[in-house]
Parts: C-alpha cells; structure tokens; sequence
C-alpha cells in the first residue's frame, strides 16, 4: 500500500531538505522522481527520440540528480538544476554514440524519421511527426531555444539563466527555428 504523503505535491524545497536528510532520502527522491519524472523524460527524449534510450539516460540522470543533490546551491531553480543535469546526459550520450560528429550542428530530417518510424511509442500524427522531425533539423542551440519555449513554456529569463544567453539573442533564436520550422510546414503536401 502506498504512504499517502506520496501523493502530496512538495515544493522544491522540502524534496531538497528531504533528501538531505538521512532518514527521509529515498521518500525524497521517490517523490522528486514522481513530480519531476514526465517533464525530464521529455526534455531527454526531445534530444534522442528513442524512447529505450531516453528511458536509459533518464535512469541514469536520477542517479546523478541523487548522487549530487548534496551540491546543489539553489542560485536557480530545482528544476532548471535537473533540466542541465538531463540534457548534458543526453548530449553525452550522442556523443559517446557518436551521432552528432556524423550529423554535424543539426541531425538530419532521414535519420530522425528512420528513428521516429522505428519508435513503437510515437503516436502522433503525420504533421507531429513533421514537427519533430523539423525541430531535429535546426541548429543546436536553435532547437534547444525552442523546445524549452515551446514545449516546456520557460520564460526567456529562466532560459537565460539556464544557457547563459542574454534574452536578446535567446529571442532571435525562438524567432529563427519558428521561421525554419514554419519554411518546413508551409513546404509539405499535407
């Protein structure tokens, strides 16, 4: 049977000071896992598309987020703290796979179909499909830009803090991909 203050919403700052705690850590990171799970799975599998891989890199930036919750020094928010913990694994794990030496700056419209027709967990529709696969052709600083505006809804002070860009150039980031993904859209005989 579950502990009903499972199912009670912490703010960060009690999941923070209970999983400081020796007694209560693993209450802790079980609830941060539970509130947190969905938005870092996404924010992973934005970057790999596979879902067996995002589902490993998730697995492995909970252990960090665990490890090193001890170093956390809270100048930014929990979640802004896990979301660089999350997408650093991601890259890293592209890098170790060796997938963006070969695709360059931007991954390729073929090798992100190849992966999102091999993904027996996409489920969306064909103009979803084309979005994904629009979002992965764009720059990686211009795909990062505008998966934390438009699918997270971060505020550009919060993604200036969390990429270390001035808003200025965060917001002519957003506008390029928008106009990219748009070119993309507008060019499909859907």
């Amino acid at each position: 049977m579950e502990d009903l203050s499972e199912r009670i919403i912490k703010t960060d700052e009690e999941l923070i000071a209970m999983m400081q705690d020796a007694v209560q850590r693993e209450q802790g990171f079980r609830l941060l896992i539970r509130q947190y799970k969905e938005q870092l799975y996404y924010v992973i599998r934005r970057i790999v598309l596979d879902h067996e891989d995002a589902d490993d890199i998730f697995q492995n930036t909970m252990i960090k987020i665990f490890r090193n919750i001890d170093r956390f020094e809270q100048k930014s928010s929990l979640y802004t703290w896990m979301y660089r913990i999350a997408s650093n694994e991601a890259i890293s794990f592209l890098r170790s796979q060796k997938r963006l030496a070969t695709l360059g700056d931007s991954m390729s419209e073929e090798v992100s179909e190849r992966l999102l027709a091999a993904d027996p967990y996409f489920d969306g529709d064909e103009i979803q499909k084309e979005l994904v696969k629009a979002v992965a052709a764009l720059p990686e600083k211009q795909r990062e830009v505008f998966q934390l505006k438009y699918y997270d809804d971060m505020k550009y002070s919060e993604m200036s803090k969390l990429l270390h860009t001035s808003e200025g150039a965060l917001k002519a980031s957003y506008f390029h991909a928008v106009r990219k993904i748009e070119s993309h859209l507008n060019n499909l005989n859907l």
